[in-house]
């Protein structure tokens, strides 16, 4: 199971040491609150020393004096969660005391505050290190998210807590009127993939949002995503009297331009050096997961690919359908020669980078170095880190302090390639995961990928996006792709978000009166 904990060789090993002081209340009489008090009092201690053995390992790269808190809070919740603590949630259910399940801002004021309630209770006199948190101290953590999703993401023209953003269509270069009304729907900012369009398209398209922004009254903030090294299928050639793949059916991925074969399709990948890397027995994925297949054999004429997965009727094989390697380390650079032309311009025009493929803390150096090369004042720019593989999903801890200790610093939960990296049957538990985790750091959280879609691309909203939609307000902000009903879809998840904010703020549900019944 892939695991929140930060992949650095001195903090393993200071947790491999700790591991034989493991808190374990599975064998105490968890009934008697005086053990209950004494079972909370150790753990709290434990918390406190192996959170600042890990803090102590990150502090030297915090140069920004608001993450320090934020970074002690995330040291203090990796070390908590290293623990099982379902039998002491069971146990102060019912005392009418918390069950820790809503800490993630505020680890030590929520253990401080149950602590002291259940010192009350068994009339003891605790250390005075412990005592109930004054109110602005508990609530720190939530003050310090809600800023730093206003300095990222903007500000919200209305009551509704999460920021809707919008992926731009190269139609909004020569739009104004439609970038006004998406500001007037409830968009807080705006996506421009850098893998599509060019510069000149991308000056306009931001000219026109600025144009909205003095005409509405209302501020957008532009994110500008760099592409990555993505391979792609290039060139296609299907054997003759075919259109479509079948399961079953083989695939030959080549270095060079495909040759036409009278039973294999054949396709060349934009980035033939990943072909190197593949081994047999590992899993490919093709056109975002819609098509799948298994390293066969490895020729001198290519990879043989047999397709596992296809749809019934055939899949289409077409130039510019995306490749997943997610059994294989491709080796790539997360910044193309690309990606580093495109951040001459983005360094100039952005409010925030998007930074795809990142994987480990030196890839979150990388494009800060590369800033720092084309900015007077880099560290204002900020960087938001696309999650979408397990490496980074693991080290994620260490990208936030990387990232966050210098700039700042939001996450995307690219949920499409991450379900097809991960299994789509985990997704859902490592979405929870990575919340979890940058709620204790105070950073800002982006729902993407394929949000509304049906609604967005074609009119009607399916039942279950509706729910995912209103599952979105756990998370800062929410990402709609392009499409001819985006204006609209707007409107719709602003009023989705909007309603489900009076029931659920982040994990914890909102208890309004109910009028259904």
């Amino acid at each position: 199971m892939t695991t929140l904990i930060p992949e650095c060789d001195s903090l393993a090993e200071k947790l491999r040491q700790q591991k034989e002081d493991s808190f374990d209340s599975s064998t105490l009489d968890l009934s008697n609150p005086q053990v209950l008090l004494e079972t909370l009092q150790k753990l709290r201690q434990m918390v406190i020393k192996e959170g600042e053995d890990i803090f102590e390992l990150w502090r030297s790269r915090i140069q920004r004096q608001v993450f320090l808190n934020s970074g002690l809070n995330l040291a203090h919740y990796l070390a908590l969660r290293r623990h099982d603590l379902r039998s002491l949630q069971a146990a102060l259910i019912p005392w009418g005391l918390s069950s820790l399940g809503r800490l993630e801002a505020r680890v030590i004021p929520s253990l401080d505050a149950v602590i002291s309630t259940l010192g009350a209770i068994c009339q003891v006199n605790l250390a005075t290190s412990i005592g109930r948190p004054a109110d602005e101290v508990f609530w720190e953590g939530d003050r310090i998210l809600r800023e730093q999703t206003e300095e990222i993401l903007g500000q919200t023209a209305s009551d509704r807590r999460v920021r809707i953003m919008v992926t731009l269509p190269t139609d909004a270069a020569s739009d104004v009127e439609f970038m006004q009304d998406l500001l007037e729907r409830g968009t807080n900012c705006v996506r421009i993939n850098c893998a599509h369009d060019s510069a000149e398209i991308w000056e306009a398209m931001i000219r026109n949002v600025r144009l909205a922004e003095r005409e509405t009254g209302r501020t957008c903030k532009v994110l500008m995503d760099l592409g990555g090294p993505r391979p792609r299928l290039e060139k296609v050639s299907a054997p003759k009297h075919k259109h479509r793949i079948f399961k079953g059916e083989c695939l030959v991925l080549t270095h060079d331009s495909p040759k036409s074969h009278p039973n294999c399709f054949q396709a060349s990948c934009t980035l033939p050096e990943v072909l190197d890397r593949l081994q047999v027995g590992e899993t490919a994925w093709i056109d975002d997961g819609r098509i799948g297949a298994r390293v066969e054999s490895i020729t001198k004429k290519g990879v043989h690919l047999r397709i596992t997965q296809a749809s019934l009727k055939g899949s289409k094989l077409a130039p510019d359908r995306g490749l997943n390697f997610p059994d294989t380390d491709l080796q790539l650079s997360p910044l193309t020669d690309k990606d580093l032309e495109d951040l001459d311009f983005v360094a100039a025009h952005a409010d925030i980078v998007g930074y795809s493929f990142v994987q480990t803390a030196d890839d979150i150096k990388l494009l800060q170095k590369e800033l720092a090369a084309r900015m007077t004042h880099p560290h204002k720019i900020a960087i938001m880190a696309k999650i979408e593989t397990p490496q980074a999903v693991s080290n994620l801890p260490e990208l936030i302090v990387q990232a966050e200790g210098q700039q700042p610093f939001a996450v995307m939960i690219a949920r499409g390639d991450l379900a097809i990296a991960i299994g789509y049957q985990r997704l859902a538990e490592i979405q929870e995961e990575i919340l979890w985790i940058c709620e204790a750091a105070h950073v800002p959280v982006i729902w993407a990928t394929q949000v509304l879609e049906n609604l967005v691309k074609q009119g009607i909203p399916s039942r279950a996006e509706m729910t995912d939609a209103a599952m979105a307000e756990r998370a800062e902000c929410v990402m709609l792709n392009k499409g001819a009903f985006v204006a609209e879809a707007v409107t719709i998840l602003d009023d989705v978000l909007t309603r489900m904010q009076e029931h659920q703020l982040k994990k914890t549900p909102q208890l309004r009166a109910l009028h259904s019944w």
